[in-house]
Parts: structure tokens; sequence; C-alpha cells
């Protein structure tokens, strides 16, 4: 039961090595092209709603054990 965890958390490694080693091809290809900095934009504005709405729901849900 031990080997399958341990195989598995060895072959998540890799693939994250992998995945990793692509990304960095994109990331440099996007920055040459200048477009990373719409990529960080758009991430940033996700975030930034994420976080307004979680802000948001935290305040009603306060307010609703309040009454």
């Amino acid at each position: 039961m031990k080997a399958k965890y341990t195989l598995v958390t060895i072959l998540v490694l890799l693939l994250t090595t992998t995945i990793a080693q692509a990304q960095t091809e994109m990331a440099d290809t996007m920055r040459s092209n200048g477009k990373i900095y719409v990529v960080v934009a758009v991430l940033a504005t996700i975030f930034a709603g994420i976080f307004a709405y979680l802000i948001y729901l935290d305040r009603k849900l306060t307010k609703a054990e309040k009454s």
C-alpha cells in the first residue's frame, strides 16, 4: 500500500518537472512577444475578482450570523 503512494508521488514529481520545463519555454516565447503582460493582467484581474467576492461573501455571512 505504501509502495503505491511512493510510486504515485514519484510520477507526480516527474510530471511536474516536465510541465514546468514546457511552461518556461512558453513563458520565454510570450515574454519575447510582449504577451506575458496580458497574461499577468488577466490573472491579476481574476484573482482580484475572487478576493473581492470572498470579502463580499464574508460580510454577508457575518451579517446573517448576527441576525
